[in-house]
């Protein structure tokens, strides 16, 4: 499923510029999805700028997280599959939303950008950043680690693909050792 509007994946090996934001983002034709909600995060920044800047995929943008599962969860009554893109700190907003994905057996697919873990310096972070993994797998989401940039693309293929044939939500956890901790400088 090749889309004109999107260039074709490259490997990170054949491109300096290529990040797993790229990557991630040059998945989304091959994988049916077309429409990325999210609550935005400098975490998710690339991945974000190239969605929009897209004409084949729709970015919305959300007031909250759990707006975003509700979308996930018509989009897919539409025929579709949407990717939800949000930090960390959002899932313990889209807590009973996730109840929605998994009674009804609607795919849903989050890709979350950590918070709370290596080098983090806002304390307020740490508490659900730590909780995350658990609290989705306590949830029925099925929960993918990268442990390496070149990893996240493929994970969220194999999300992808698992929340279709599960009919259960699935989230890629792009950890802090991935992203980078945040600075706080210069408008960070």
């Amino acid at each position: 499923m090749d889309d004109p509007d999107i260039p074709p994946h490259r490997d990170a090996e054949d491109s300096d510029d290529a990040d797993w934001g790229e990557q991630v983002f040059r998945s989304l034709p091959g994988l049916g999805i077309r429409h990325v909600a999210t609550v935005p995060d400098a975490g998710l920044g690339r991945f974000l700028e190239l969605c929009e800047a897209a004409p084949a995929i729709r970015l919305i943008t959300l007031t909250t997280e759990e707006e975003g599962i509700a979308l996930a969860c018509g989009t897919w009554l539409g025929g579709e599959l949407a990717a939800v893109a949000i930090q960390s700190s959002g899932v313990g907003n889209i807590v009973n939303m996730l109840g929605l994905p998994n009674v009804c057996r609607i795919p849903c697919l989050l890709l979350v950008s950590m918070r709370g873990e290596d080098e983090e310096r806002n304390p307020w972070q740490v508490p659900v950043g730590r909780a995350v993994p658990d609290l989705l797998a306590a949830l029925g989401v099925d929960v993918f680690r990268p442990e390496a940039a070149s990893g996240v693309a493929p994970a969220f293929a194999e999300a992808a693909g698992r929340a279709q044939r599960t009919g259960r939500p699935a989230a890629v956890l792009v950890s802090q050792r991935i992203i980078g901790a945040k600075s706080f400088v210069d408008g960070d």
